[in-house]
């Protein structure tokens, strides 16, 4: 009897073990794609049930999925709204593994089996990247399979012990069920695994309760208990992200309560609907699975409005606190589960700080320009924040290289953590802009007339040649290089003809000499700024 548990207990663990590998790499394959998905939320309902649906099919877990979501209501990025419909999709996208798991039913599973030789395979011997992620996506497959057929075996065997079957026949209780399915689920922290449980039993011939509607009973208990994880990890976010994660809970509960009560009434539901279309009891569950989240979005999403009206009245609104500028603003800690939308929410917080030192840059050339010292305070404000923003952006870079990234993404990170230098350096780089000031008015320096126009001309075309990086890295337009390094070049050129017309100016003593320190130091440290903004620009090209 042991021997038979641990020998299931060891099959649970290596369909787990496979589940995990291929949702890793799936993910490590599609990042580019579930990226801009997350990115093009929409308030059309159905557009983001299919996104929740493509990035659970992707990730193959709701749990990661709703807690993704919880992310981006936390960090402002998603409405709630957004997020219901996001979140029933991840509902029908989680039904996916019970399907799979539920492919034992039709003695295929050798050829999937074959997919773990077949996935290692590909990724002992080839270089690319991406083909080692798909054999490990293979591996990983093949390995779920491997799972249920060391399941297989020693479950039938239970059916073989009288005592086991007499156990499973008297718990017949559906609230007992109900719960049974509840508390696996949340030690678990996976509904799929439960599910995936109770088709192995069916296909070994293990019956729970009478049989008929029983197992379904545990499946409804399933979707229940998977609202655990996203509960868990609202624990400490914000207003909205509590609300996310409410509304998951109730669009669990309250169509598992519906079903539960239809299957009370109808007893015979199972063998009168699902049953006289898939004799195996396996697919019937899997079938159920389907059947119950398709059903509970459609029931649901025309009543999106009214849960998050729900959400808001269990969940009341608090007097918001402003968040302190350097607090990080699309990056949450749920994101490390997913490193590719990590990466692309910490590019944007990465631009969030490169706004920030550009209107340090602004507000210093502009104290510069009209001798206001009284100004400076801001900057020296704004670079402290920048300063500890950017602290933050490194840590988190770190964390996500640490989770195990693919190559393509750790040059991603690589490079962010490089423009993160060249904000910062932008930074200091206004930050001298305030002394030249200090020095102009305590040394009440006058420049010739019309350099201050020209100066702003530059100073302009520093921020022109800003929008056009920030167009061109957060939108992906890479025709848009040629035009940063003209403007940058642009730049060089207009620092070397206001030297060069400093220094005539001098020689014909219409510049008085005191001036020259400053304003050689003014024009070149704008020009330096006009490189790091093209070192950011060029950050990805190795």
């Amino acid at each position: 009897m042991l021997e038979t548990i641990v020998a299931i207990l060891a099959g649970c663990g290596a369909f787990l073990l496979g589940f995990k590998v291929l949702s890793d790499n799936m993910e490590k394959i599609a990042g580019n794609s579930l990226k801009v998905l997350f990115n093009k939320t929409s308030e059309k309902r159905l557009v983001n049930v299919g996104m929740g649906v493509a990035a659970t099919a992707v990730v193959q877990s709701s749990s990661i999925t709703t807690v993704m979501v919880v992310g981006f209501v936390n960090a402002g990025i998603m409405s709630l709204y957004q997020a219901a419909a996001v979140i029933m999709g991840a509902n029908i996208g989680t039904t996916i593994t019970a399907q799979i798991a539920a492919l034992q039913a039709f003695d295929i599973d050798l050829i999937f089996m074959l997919l773990l030789f077949v996935g290692v395979f590909m990724e002992l011997f080839s270089k690319k990247d991406k083909i080692k992620s798909l054999g490990l996506s293979l591996a990983g497959l093949g390995l779920v399979f491997v799972g249920l057929g060391l399941m297989s075996d020693p479950m039938a065997a239970l059916k073989e012990n009288e005592k086991v079957v007499t156990f499973l026949a008297n718990v017949s209780n559906p609230i007992l069920l109900l719960f049974v399915g509840i508390g696996l689920t949340a030690i678990i922290q996976s509904s799929s695994a439960v599910t995936t449980i109770i088709i192995s039993m069916a296909s070994a011939g293990l019956i729970i309760g009478t049989g008929g509607n029983s197992a379904l009973f545990v499946v409804l208990g399933s979707n229940i208990g998977t609202c655990v994880t996203a509960l868990i990890s609202s624990i400490g976010a914000s207003v909205n992200a509590r609300r996310a994660s409410i509304i998951h809970l109730l669009f669990n509960v309250i169509g598992s309560l519906l079903f539960t009560v239809m299957l009370l009434l109808w007893r015979d539901f199972n063998e009168v609907t699902i049953a006289r279309m898939f004799s195996a009891p396996s697919t019937q569950i899997a079938m159920f699975h389907t059947f119950f989240n398709v059903t509970c979005t459609l029931l649901f999403l025309p009543f999106t409005r009214l849960l998050v009206k729900a959400s808001q009245i269990l969940i009341p609104e608090k007097v918001n606190k402003e968040k302190d500028p350097f607090e990080l603003v699309y990056m949450d800690k749920r994101f490390l589960a997913t490193p590719t939308v990590a990466i692309g929410q910490l590019k944007k917080e990465t631009f969030r700080m490169s706004d920030m030192a550009m209107e340090s840059l602004r507000t210093a050339f502009g104290a510069f320009i009209t001798r206001d010292v009284e100004a400076l305070e801001k900057v020296y404000v704004a670079n402290e924040n920048i300063a500890k923003l950017g602290e933050k952006i490194s840590d988190y870079l770190v964390r996500v290289s640490a989770s195990g990234v693919s190559l393509a993404d750790e040059k991603a990170i690589n490079a962010l953590h490089t423009n993160v230098g060249d904000i910062a350096r932008i930074a200091e780089l206004a930050d001298n802009l305030t002394k030249y000031t200090r020095r102009e008015v305590t040394e009440n320096l006058i420049f010739s007339e019309g350099i201050n126009e020209k100066l702003g001309v530059m100073h302009a075309t520093l921020h022109e040649q800003y929008a056009v990086i920030k167009r061109a890295v957060l939108e992906g337009e890479a025709g848009l290089v040629a035009q940063s390094d003209e403007l940058e070049d642009k730049i060089d050129n207009m620092r070397r003809d206001l030297v060069a017309e400093h220094i005539i100016r001098l020689g014909q003593g219409k510049c008085r000499p005191e001036n020259n320190t400053v304003f050689i130091n003014l024009v070149s440290n704008l020009e330096r700024i006009g490189d790091h903004l093209n070192f950011i620009m060029h950050s990805g090209d190795n």
